[in-house]
């Protein structure tokens, strides 16, 4: 497939995930963040899950030739030539349609604008610009590099032709793209949300324990518990999206966060990028 100038705003977990997804595959990529630490914290981060790759033997291309081409700018400004942008930013609608209204002033009309939400609507972000039909939902899940699914989200005005596009690409990097109407937690964050609170509502109810829930469901063919998969996301993440998806389908019982979730929040205990969540992690 012919290669593709991709843009990336945000340098955190998910943001520099697809970063590596489509460098590795031989694009070019811009990456932004409007911290110049996590910008360089970034880089380092894709530096060092590629060199680990490379000594494990799953990675055949030079580590110092992936990172020429991801190159850090310092301004949405330099993401002009971007043939697609991907935001990965704090799950905010303010904050992202701040950036999409930014993004469209300054991309080329022909560019495709992705969002990497979770749970919030595609239309309601495409509202800020002025061509909304270049606006589409490319959900990748968590860690990037490794995850197959991308929910390919369509907002109300989303360009069927902009969908097909961007299941191509997913495609041709190695993903398994499903398509999706624009609703509440999409797909797999809708599916997700009783996996995880009524685990939590047993925990909170000293049915079981924490580790003990986690057991029983790796017991029944599971990968992960579901406290080990909200350390591994963020517990700050998965809380948003329960209060998004909670929000959006108007107070619906069955979606209603937890308190514990909440506690863990405020209490600054996030899961493992914080070296502590439900279990404690060396950092």
């Amino acid at each position: 497939m012919e290669k593709t100038i991709i843009a990336v705003v945000g340098g955190g977990i998910m943001g520099n995930g697809i970063a590596e997804v489509f460098a590795t595959a031989g694009h070019l990529v811009y990456l932004y963040d409007v911290s110049p630490e996590l910008r360089e914290k970034a880089l380092d981060d894709l530096a060092d899950r590629l060199q680990r790759k490379r000594i494990r033997g799953k990675l055949v291309e030079s580590v110092s030739d992936i990172m020429q081409r991801v190159r850090t700018v310092n301004t949405l400004d330099e993401l002009s030539s971007a043939e697609l942008v991907i935001e990965a930013v704090v799950e905010r609608i303010d904050v992202k349609q701040d950036i999409f209204s930014k993004l469209d002033r300054i991309c080329s009309p022909t560019a495709i604008l992705a969002t990497n939400t979770s749970s919030l609507s595609i239309t309601e972000i495409a509202s800020v610009v002025q061509h909304p039909e270049r606006v589409v939902g490319m959900h990748f899940f968590n860690p990037a590099p490794v995850m197959r699914l991308v929910e390919v989200v369509s907002g109300r005005f989303t360009d069927s032709a902009v969908v097909e596009k961007i299941v191509q690409i997913a495609t041709a990097v190695g993903k398994l793209p499903i398509r999706v109407t624009d609703t509440p937690g999409f797909v797999v964050n809708r599916v997700a949300r009783p996996f995880y609170l009524e685990a939590l509502r047993i925990a909170g109810a000293q049915v079981a324990s924490v580790q003990a829930i986690d057991h029983i469901i790796k017991a029944a063919g599971f990968k992960m518990g579901p406290f080990e998969l909200q350390d591994l996301i963020g517990i700050d993440v998965n809380y948003a999206v329960t209060v998004s998806v909670y929000e959006s389908y108007f107070q619906e019982p069955r979606f209603r966060p937890h308190g514990l979730q909440r506690s863990m929040v405020q209490s600054k205990k996030l899961g493992k990028k914080t070296g502590g969540g439900y279990y404690t992690y060396d950092r």
